[in-house]
């Protein structure tokens, strides 16, 4: 077996992965690439934690005539379908998950529980957060920190459309610069849009390391978990 750079780590995906070029919606070809990149960092040994998005069916932006609260709850709820999805998707290659959410629906996952959430990662089984933190005005980058600092995890993988940390959004500024590393500190000085502040501020006082790469090869996760220093950007 390789050795490992992380033995448990928290894969953020955001819901706009999962459409592909598709935009909403759920591309069951893309979700399968990722779904196979996924078993094989598990069969490893690495312990897969995954914080989901719901871009790809609701943004808050889309409810901007809406109270920010409801459309908040609908955001989450939006995690819970994509959730599923990928549950689905991972067992049908044999792997075991957990999918708990952050507000309770019983009849289809559990309640999130940290301590529950440590013993199936600790049995070799994936664990797929949902719901975000449960309360409105908190994103699912928020979620990813929170959880990534709950669960001890060892790095947070950040999935991007784009391949890293750029200094501008290089689809619009084509001078734009890709960073190999950055700090925390760097990405709130720049006001680089990275993660939310919330979410940049809590890793950088748990301290927990963050690689910020290009899902659109979803075997950059195994790379990295093998300590390929060449795969996106790393923010410390």
């Amino acid at each position: 077996m390789p050795d490992l750079a992380y033995k448990r780590i928290l894969l953020k995906l955001s819901g706009e992965a999962m459409a592909g070029d598709k935009k909403t919606g759920i591309d069951v070809e893309v979700l399968g690439e990722i779904c196979d990149s996924i078993k094989k960092a598990s069969d490893l040994g690495v312990e897969i934690a995954i914080v989901i998005g719901g871009g790809n069916f609701w943004r808050g932006r889309y409810g901007h005539q809406m109270e920010r609260t409801t459309s908040d709850y609908m955001g989450m709820l939006a995690t819970a379908i994509n959730a599923l999805a990928l549950q689905d998707a991972l067992e049908a290659r044999g792997l075991y998950t957990r999918v708990q959410t952050a507000i309770e629906m019983r009849e289809i996952a559990e309640p999130y529980i940290e301590r529950k959430a440590m013993k199936h990662l600790g049995k070799g089984r994936i664990v797929i957060f949902a719901c975000g933190t449960g309360h409105p005005y908190f994103s699912t980058d928020t979620t990813a920190a929170l959880r990534a600092a709950e669960i001890q995890a060892d790095v947070i993988l950040l999935a991007k459309t784009i391949d890293g940390v750029y200094s501008a959004d290089p689809k619009l500024d084509k001078t734009a610069v890709k960073y190999d590393k950055i700090s925390y500190l760097d990405i709130l000085n720049k006001d680089l849009k990275v993660m939310d502040s919330t979410a940049t501020s809590l890793c950088r006082d748990n301290k927990i390391p963050l690689v910020v790469f290009g899902i659109n090869e979803p075997d950059n996760i195994l790379k990295i978990v093998q300590g390929d220093k060449t795969i996106g950007t790393i923010v410390e």
